[in-house]
């Protein structure tokens, strides 16, 4: 059952009366019973120093029943004889020193005062119970209008509370009568002070949610733009091929058209791998520690062939003998593989790519050096964006591998550069953080 916070607020609130009412009526149980001690001392010690000229006798008896005496006198003689008991059958102690202590009986604790006057020790005794209720009534007086209050508290309580919550209501109302398109922030004006932390987060998922749809549409539309190219020259490859009347005009429009057809299905590849790399793209994934120098091993093996094919000397450089980052190996893989594809493709040949990783500090580093033609300081962040291509190049591409790269660092947490290569061409470094 979902709890409620009207609910939790009265219950704690009640709980919290109703301990400071019992904590109220222990102190003032204690303090009633101080002053009842004090009344009562004074009262045995008043009707002991009464009796010092005219002591009662064996004889006397008075006129009232055992359950009604709340004082028991007794009086001894100089040798401790009992001459006189107002209450034969209490199990009281013999005479005591004179002055005031306490005696434990089997009829319970008693409270003396015991005086000598003249040849004989009067002793008068009253039984603690009889302080104990006192006091206990004394404390019931005083926080018995409390307890009876305590319901009418709790009505109050429910009231203010909704007061308190009507809010909420007003907040909660506004979200659920806005569309999905109405992204604006909800008004701290009236915002209680309490809530104000829960509508600012509230507010700043908004604004994230605002800018992902933002993203997601720009990044629709561009990818409808960068569709429509292949496909419409896929549609006009297919017409020529009904066109052909000769076979080697056919076999030039088929080639054609596995060509668009490659091309087609690496943007929709390319596409697919952004959207999943892109911050909200897919489930989570967990990430496990990742041995850079062999990734990086491994993606270099892969583009051998396709290196060779194009006359680049491809070389895994001098690296440190580990070099552990904390990722998803993956993606990380993807990240390398499109940083070096991308230097194998725009460095003409014979040319040289290098990579290698380091540790620079704490901060494993993956850098990729080619021999290329290099891109200007200029237009070094804009390849970063989404389907940017350089015109001066002819060579085929959808213009989201570098994208895809950021992507992937952005996700790891880790920084990329570009500069200048000694190689004469481009200088890729990635920096991870440190695990």
């Amino acid at each position: 059952m979902t709890p409620s916070i009207r609910r939790q607020l009265i219950v704690a609130l009640l709980a919290t009366i109703a301990v400071a009412v019992l904590a109220a009526a222990y102190g003032s149980y204690r303090l009633a019973r101080a002053g009842i001690d004090e009344v009562f001392d004074y009262h045995l010690r008043q009707i002991a120093l009464s009796l010092r000229d005219h002591a009662p006798q064996s004889h006397t008896r008075l006129a009232v029943t055992d359950d009604e005496l709340d004082f028991v006198i007794q009086v001894f003689d100089r040798d401790g004889k009992r001459r006189y008991s107002s209450l034969p059958n209490a199990s009281l102690p013999g005479h005591s020193q004179p002055g005031f202590s306490t005696a434990e009986t089997e009829d319970g604790r008693w409270r003396i005062y015991a005086i000598q006057l003249n040849d004989q020790i009067v002793q008068v005794a009253q039984p603690t119970r009889v302080r104990r209720e006192a006091a206990a009534a004394a404390a019931l007086r005083t926080v018995m209008p409390f307890l009876v209050l305590l319901p009418v508290l709790g009505a109050l309580i429910w009231w203010t509370v909704g007061i308190g919550l009507v809010q909420l209501g007003r907040l909660a109302h506004d979200v659920k009568s806005r569309s999905a398109v109405q992204l604006e922030p909800l008004p701290l004006a009236e915002v209680p002070v309490e809530a104000r932390p829960l509508i600012e987060a509230l507010n700043d998922l908004l604004k994230r949610l605002s800018a992902a749809l933002a993203a997601q549409r720009a990044f629709i539309a561009d990818a409808a733009h960068e569709l429509r190219t292949p496909l419409t020259a896929l549609q006009l490859q297919a017409k020529l091929i009904e066109r052909a009347n000769t076979q080697p005009d056919r076999a030039a429009a088929v080639a054609d058209l596995k060509r668009g057809l490659v091309r087609a299905s690496h943007v929709v590849q390319q596409l697919l791998t952004l959207a999943r790399e892109e911050p909200g793209g897919g489930s989570p994934r967990s990430y496990a520690h990742v041995d850079l120098v062999s990734l990086a091993g491994i993606v270099a093996a892969d583009y051998t062939l396709l290196a060779e094919s194009r006359g680049i000397d491809l070389g895994l450089g001098k690296s440190v003998a580990n070099a552990t980052v904390s990722g998803d190996a993956d993606a990380l893989r993807t990240l390398i593989a499109n940083l070096l594809e991308n230097a194998i493709r725009y460095t003409p040949g014979p040319g040289r790519v290098d990579i290698a990783v380091a540790v620079e500090g704490p901060r494993p580093s993956l850098t990729i050096s080619d021999s290329g033609p290099g891109i200007p300081e200029k237009e070094r962040e804009k390849v970063f964006d989404r389907f940017y291509r350089r015109t001066e190049f002819a060579e085929p591409g959808s213009g989201l591998g570098l994208a895809i790269v950021r992507a992937i660092a952005d996700r790891h947490g880790a920084s990329i550069e570009l500069a200048a290569s000694p190689l004469g061409g481009l200088l890729v470094s990635v920096r991870f953080p440190p695990v």
